[in-house]
């Protein structure tokens, strides 16, 4: 790949849209609405867990398998091949193709009548969904110039809680008026609620997938002036799959060798397959002998052992962490500019990090928080629903915005500006977040979620826009990718897991719920690192990647 600097980046084809002018925002409405419903299906569960687990008779543990790591584990390895095709070829064909598989999951989900049945079509959703944000993030930051960017990305993700509250909104809304209109019985080929809930609501994003293909697409690097000149991938699917191969066994080792690894880097890669099985074995075994036998759930038979919901999370963790860790040796050696950007940059890995620990804690308590609701507060399906619903979209809307305008304005002052707004944020809605799992209110209740969606999102812009700026244009598909490799795989792979399993050992769900604020402490201790070392990390970026071998 070759680059030229452009000292007029606007001007270099007439015919295209000024950055950060009336199309640009345009692009930027799309991809919002594309976000919204990328959420809406996402988060779907939530609301539909306690009927599809009273349907198809699953344990907590299970319902955290379907919200979180089924999905997760395959979001977050496509989300690494799907990142490097947002890179190389036209990303608004790649967020279109993406919508469409999804959008299609979501609705045979409505269909599925087991476990594994809804666990495939959610595989399938992830898949689709791994090819969104990545694109999305690197169209947008050459649509919008570097000091509005922060502002642009956090309307692109106030769709995550706009999304997340339709959803419970929607959602509830069809369930409960599917079942009044069809209480007697007679339903459309049988469909009780819940199912009739995913159909609803994943056919519209197939019309929505038809609007993405209409968008322009502009050079990579237009508001940075880092015009990318290297010709389009002519062969975009072969190269996604031989990505895939760098992360999914055993064609990890089979690509090392073909990337010409040496010796050391492959052992080291065997050693650490071999003492990631050992960890999941281990946590399996441990796990499974801490829930209740009748909480229990086999799903399965294999050679004589038992396959329980706990053995598929941490198999499903194994491999996620492996091919995370096969992918940076992959990198390190077919594309060290790359690597020294991201996995030998603290600063970048901090902020990473600090992010993947909020959507942990996030992740964790956003699925289970209707259920909580209902269970723990005595809140009835269409009012949780409702005011859940309507605390995520508004306060999700108004503060994620609000954070990209305030992190915007505070990086004029401090080039870490945005990250300080992240640091604050996280501190203030932590004693909000004991309140609510504290009180035995439930307008208490209702009232405090809405503070911390409010509140607690100023988060997302400020990590989010760092992450991009310490990187050059051509790999800010790959960087996004790493960063919802985090906190998809082990933020939404883990939290609802956790609070899943903790509940079924101890019968408390909101105890449950409690455990996940240990992680508050190491996350303001990561953002206070990345907010030191941003500056020399973002100003050093281009010198580094020069001398890793990039050809600007």
């Amino acid at each position: 790949m070759t680059s030229q600097a452009a000292p007029s980046p606007q001007n270099l084809d007439q015919k295209l849209p000024r950055v950060g002018g009336a199309y640009a925002y345009y692009v930027l409405a799309v991809l919002m609405v594309v976000y919204v419903f990328n959420f809406i299906d996402r988060s779907i569960l939530t609301i539909l867990g306690p009927f599809i687990a009273k349907d198809l008779g699953l344990s907590d543990g299970q319902l955290g398998l379907l919200s979180g790591t089924v999905f997760a584990l395959f979001y977050g390895l496509f989300g690494l091949a799907l990142g490097r095709l947002a890179d190389s070829w036209v990303r608004t064909w790649t967020i279109a193709l993406g919508l469409s598989v999804w959008s299609g999951m979501t609705a045979l989900s409505g269909f599925a009548t087991s476990f594994g049945a809804l666990a495939m079509a959610r595989v399938g959703v992830g898949v689709g969904e791994a090819s969104a944000s990545p694109a999305a993030y690197s169209l947008i930051s050459d649509w919008f110039p570097k000091q509005r960017r922060a502002t642009a990305l956090a309307i692109y993700s106030s769709g995550i809680y706009v999304g997340a509250g339709l959803s419970l909104m929607v959602s509830g809304l069809i369930v409960e008026g599917w079942q009044k209109a069809y209480a007697g019985g007679g339903a459309p080929l049988g469909l009780v609620g819940w199912q009739a809930a995913f159909l609803i609501i994943g056919i519209p994003g197939l019309l929505l997938a038809l609007l993405v293909l209409t968008l322009k697409e502009p050079p990579r690097g237009l508001a940075d002036g880092i015009i990318s000149t290297a010709p389009r991938e002519p062969h975009p699917f072969r190269k996604t799959l031989a990505e895939l191969g760098t992360v999914l066994p055993p064609f990890t080792i089979i690509n090392l060798r073909r990337a010409g690894a040496s010796p050391g880097i492959v052992r080291a890669n065997i050693l650490a397959m071999i003492g990631i099985i050992a960890i999941a074995i281990t946590m399996t075994i441990w796990t499974d002998s801490l829930v209740p036998a009748e909480k229990l759930k086999v799903l399965a038979t294999l050679g004589g052992i038992a396959l329980t919901s706990n053995a598929v999370q941490w198999a499903s963790m194994a491999v996620g962490i492996y091919g995370l860790v096969s992918w940076a040796q992959s990198l390190s050696v077919r594309d060290k500019p790359l690597h020294a950007l991201t996995w030998k940059t603290p600063a970048f890995l901090q902020t990473v990090a600090a992010g993947t620990l909020i959507s942990f804690m996030s992740y964790a308590v956003g699925a289970w928080i209707y259920i909580y609701a209902f269970r723990n507060l005595g809140a009835t399906p269409a009012a949780a629903g409702l005011w859940l619903g309507a605390g995520s979209a508004l306060g999700g809307l108004v503060g994620t915005s609000l954070g990209g305008i305030i992190g915007d304005g505070w990086r004029k002052r401090s080039p870490s500006g945005r990250l300080k707004l992240s640091f604050l944020a996280a501190t203030l809605t932590f004693p909000i977040s004991v309140f609510a799992y504290w009180t035995d209110t439930l307008n208490s209740f209702f009232i405090a979620i809405l503070f911390i969606n409010l509140i607690g999102t100023f988060w997302l812009a400020g990590v989010t826009t760092s992450m991009q700026d310490m990187v050059l244009p051509r790999m800010r598909g790959t960087a996004g990718a790493m960063f919802f490799l985090g906190t998809t795989m082990l933020g939404l792979g883990n939290g609802p897991y956790v609070i899943g399993l903790i509940s079924d050992i101890t019968g408390d769900l909101q105890f449950a719920i409690r455990c996940t604020f240990i992680a508050a402490p190491v996350v303001w201790t990561l953002l206070i690192l990345a907010i030191r070392g941003l500056p020399a990390a973002e100003s050093s970026a281009l010198a580094r990647a020069r001398a890793a071998g990039e050809p600007v």
